[in-house]
């Protein structure tokens, strides 16, 4: 367990296999840097982010909002009409930062520099699932965002006090309105049975006391941020997780952590995030002990298993479902083409089930099958023809989907008809040859977007279309890279 992969497997298909699951994908020459590297050296590139510059700017409202406060207070002396309106306008201007924010992040996943941190920070979004839908506010979704991509590889102690002292998290899990005389359990059910320890390793009792210890965790609307509120805190005896004392919240952290269970139990969620199943007992306790031993860090963590043996083992390697954040970031990453506009990309995620900052509930995604509906399965292969081919049909269909009013549809309908969205600049990708020789061009797709052969079933199938052609032009070559989106082995990494 945890043997270095040998340096004579260390191949374009390896490398592929690690880009793949470290990141988002890239393309054949991404790859083969990678190659060049060599294993470690591959591994430091992505691991270590720290080192690339990140040139990415905040989004302009990125910051706590200095009149706040002010239009709190004109509100509760505003008549009823003129809260509903007051309400409405701060409605519309949130719903538009939560979809420049969701924007903003695809561009970080699509074209930033440092893809394992953006990885990380979508685990964690899945892990700590916290929507908008609740929260509605785009600053604390925002500040979550960044504390997720700050502590991406940092400390498990660190990270979990802080997501618990998140305002978004205050306010998912009802923190905020949590006092001594009124304990809210929710985040301190959550906390165990989610995000650090697992069903069975916390009992009904440690849930009550640990409510009792948070009391106090509160959050100031008009600063927007954490505050501790002593005068709400229930100063008593605690016995959580077999510690007694006048316990608060950062004490049931720092006892969560130092349970043995909760390295077993987040090394095992991270081998099967990364990895695509979930670590047999063995591996499990020998990824535990190694986060364990090197101060529940997940840095070396995640540079162990980067480089051990039984993440490119066969039954790993080409063999989990994309997420649908994978599917389209991984498209676009290979095929080289722009990222859809923030209402497309937002409204082709939520199609294919997976809306970020709006996961369906405290549990986050399934994730695995359940990507693979028959509905959502045909909606990839239709947002395939978008991407390869430029269909603005479907892209005009997709950002006017969820929109009920007749002239706001009208209105996103003409200013998108002059839009070119999508369609693959096949000059960029393919070589002349490979442009004009049909078993080159087969070579070239397998290579670009599968890092693998199809199967004879798939691939007589593409090239039965394409002997159908006399001579290939730049549509019948998007058409056939469609064909290669549209095969089971595209749905896979």
């Amino acid at each position: 367990m945890l043997k270095p992969l040998s340096a004579s497997k260390w191949d374009f298909t390896t490398a592929a296999h690690l880009l793949n699951r470290a990141g988002f994908g890239g393309t054949p020459d991404d790859i083969q840097k990678l190659v060049a590297l060599g294993h470690e050296g591959a591994v430091s590139r992505l691991v270590d982010f720290e080192r690339i510059p990140d040139p990415v700017a905040d989004p302009e409202w990125a910051h706590p909002d200095p009149g706040r406060a002010e239009r709190r207070r004109a509100a509760k002396n505003a008549t009823p009409d003129q809260r509903q309106q007051m309400q409405k306008a701060e409605r519309q201007i949130e719903n538009q930062r939560i979809l420049e924010l969701r924007g903003w992040w695809l561009e970080r996943m699509a074209k930033g520099p440092r893809p394992f941190q953006e990885k990380m920070t979508l685990f964690w979004h899945g892990h700590f699932a916290t929507s908008y839908e609740k929260v509605r506010d785009a600053y604390y979704i925002w500040r979550q965002n960044e504390l997720f991509r700050r502590l991406a590889t940092g400390n498990w102690l660190d990270l979990l006090t802080e997501a618990g002292k998140d305002p978004a998290m205050l306010v998912w899990l009802d923190q905020a309105q949590s006092r001594k005389d009124h304990p809210n359990e929710n985040f301190a059910r959550e906390v165990m049975e989610l995000f650090a320890l697992g069903e069975g390793h916390y009992t009904e009792k440690d849930i009550t006391e640990a409510a009792r210890a948070l009391t106090g965790w509160s959050l100031d609307p008009d600063s927007q941020k954490f505050i501790e509120r002593p005068f709400i805190h229930d100063n008593g005896e605690k016995t959580v997780l077999g510690k007694t004392g006048n316990l608060d919240g950062d004490d049931f952290i720092a006892q969560i952590v130092a349970q043995p269970q909760a390295a077993v139990f987040i090394t095992a969620k991270i081998w099967n995030f990364f990895a695509g199943e979930m670590p047999s007992p063995e591996l499990n306790a020998e990824l535990a002990d190694l986060f364990r031993r090197g101060g529940n860090n997940f840095k070396p963590l995640m540079r162990v298993i980067f480089s051990t043996e039984d993440f490119y083992s066969p039954s790993v390697v080409r063999n989990e479902i994309k997420s649908p954040v994978q599917w389209l970031i991984g498209s676009v990453r290979m095929l080289e083409c722009e990222l859809p506009p923030p209402l497309v990309s937002t409204n082709l995620l939520r199609s294919l089930g997976q809306d970020i900052f709006a996961p369906p509930n405290v549990k986050g995604w399934d994730g695995g099958l359940a990507w693979i509906t028959t509905n959502n399965l045909l909606a990839r292969y239709n947002q395939a023809a978008m991407l390869a081919q430029g269909d603005s049909a479907i892209a005009v269909s997709l950002a006017t989907g969820p929109v009920k009013n007749p002239a706001r549809v009208k209105q996103i309908q003409r200013r998108m008809q002059n839009m070119r969205l999508g369609g693959v600049d096949v000059e960029k990708i393919l070589t002349e040859q490979e442009r004009s020789d049909k078993e080159m061009l087969i070579a070239a797709l397998e290579k670009r977007l599968l890092q693998a052969s199809l199967t004879s079933k798939q691939e007589h199938a593409l090239r039965d279309y394409l002997d159908g052609k006399t001579a290939l032009d730049e549509n019948d070559i998007r058409d056939a890279i469609r064909l290669v989106m549209c095969t089971p082995d595209y749905q896979v990494t």
